[in-house]
């Protein structure tokens, strides 16, 4: 297993850490071996019951029993639909799944302290796999995160700043500060979708050993995207599955350059109006990995769109109602998936996951304020 980089075709060895190519650019892992039904350690409940397929030895792992979460039958919008509650992880969000095996990487390489920039979830996250690890961590957040998931990070033991600006200020911020700590960002380091990857094979397990027709995931730098087509596409190929599922990915309009480069018919971002959203999780602006996001999307035959602040909010509050609570971003997913069904782009029939990213726990003040709830007095 090797670092790839998808501009120049340059390899470097996973031995040494690094998080970009010597040109500067992102860099990919090599095409995985996967796994076959048969290795999977069923005596293990966390993603590392899928150790086989993970490019990481498991005795190096740093885990807190992510991953196991559940998959609820439901409805929505009158459809049957399975619900995937990735929001039930030990940090409160899917990003546990890319942690645990980033910093286990990360740590069996001998690194010690690291750096990352966050809007809240990764960066609670990183917080905890690094205390669990027994790192030092610094997190940047942007000014406008939600104090509860600044109080997570901190409790963790990480150091907290908040950084003025856009989110891709708080990124930009990071990135001239990682020539003096190691920049351990979920969306530079390729070991964090080698984890978001167990996604595609936990479904599998769940659903009876088939893949779903369509997973539907809220899309900001696209490591569920990635992990999808990376998970998926090494059971194809060890013929585990027929067929990859169509993947879908849902942006705010507010913040869509995926959407729009997707329209357009391109595999590069193009000039996008960018303005704030209360999806704050997917509010970004320069993501990395977009050849390889927009063309998984197009390879699987689903596609991206784009949902309003109001259809976001009708979607969380349609989702609390149900029992999810969630935060926006996982609410923007939701409402993506309305807009699939009334354009019959998915059809009632179809086996559809939706998965649920990140708890509401974290929000709980802003969603207050978004569905307008209040005490009524006795």
């Amino acid at each position: 297993m090797n670092f790839v980089d998808p501009v120049s075709g340059a390899t470097y060895p996973i031995d040494t850490p690094r998080w970009r190519s010597d040109s500067g650019g992102y860099l990919n892992l090599a095409q995985g071996a996967g796994l076959k039904r048969a290795d999977i350690d069923t005596n293990c409940h966390s993603v590392w019951r899928y150790a086989k397929a993970i490019a990481v030895d498991v005795r190096h792992a740093v885990t807190m029993g992510e991953g196991g979460t559940p998959l609820l039958g439901g409805e929505w919008q009158g459809t049957s639909i399975r619900f995937k509650l990735e929001f039930m992880m030990p940090t409160g969000s899917f990003k546990d799944r890319g942690m645990t095996v980033m910093v286990s990487y990360l740590k069996s390489r001998g690194i010690n302290e690291v750096l990352e920039d966050s809007s809240g979830n990764a960066g609670a996250s990183l917080s905890a796999y690094a205390a669990a690890a027994g790192m030092r961590c610094r997190i940047l957040v942007p000014e406008t995160a939600s104090y509860p998931k600044i109080a997570q990070i901190a409790a963790c033991g990480a150091d907290v700043f908040t950084i003025r600006g856009t989110r891709q200020d708080v990124a930009d911020t990071a990135m001239r500060m990682s020539s003096e700590i190691f920049y351990a960002s979920h969306n530079w380091v390729p070991f964090f979708a080698e984890g978001t990857k167990t996604l595609a094979y936990e479904l599998w397990e769940q659903l009876g050993f088939k893949a779903p027709d369509n997973v539907v995931v809220p899309l900001g730098y696209g490591s569920n995207v990635a992990g999808c087509e990376r998970g998926f596409g090494e059971l194809l190929r060890n013929g585990e599955i027929t067929r990859m599922p169509r993947i879908f990915g849902v942006q705010a309009a507010n913040c869509a350059p995926y959407f729009n480069a997707y329209q357009a018919g391109v595999d590069h971002l193009i000039p996008t109006t960018i303005t704030p959203t209360i999806a704050e999780g997917i509010a970004s602006s320069k993501p990395t990995r977009v050849v390889e996001a927009l063309k998984a999307v197009r390879d699987s035959g689903g596609g991206i769109v784009a949902v309003s602040e109001d259809e976001i909010v009708a979607a969380l509050g349609t989702l609390a109602r149900k029992g999810f609570y969630v935060e926006s971003t996982s609410a923007a997913a939701a409402a993506g998936l309305t807009q699939l069904l009334a354009s019959g782009a998915i059809k009632p029939n179809e086996s559809t996951v939706l998965v649920l990213t990140g708890t509401g726990l974290k929000a709980s003040e802003k969603i207050g304020e978004l569905l307008k709830l209040q005490a009524r007095e006795m």
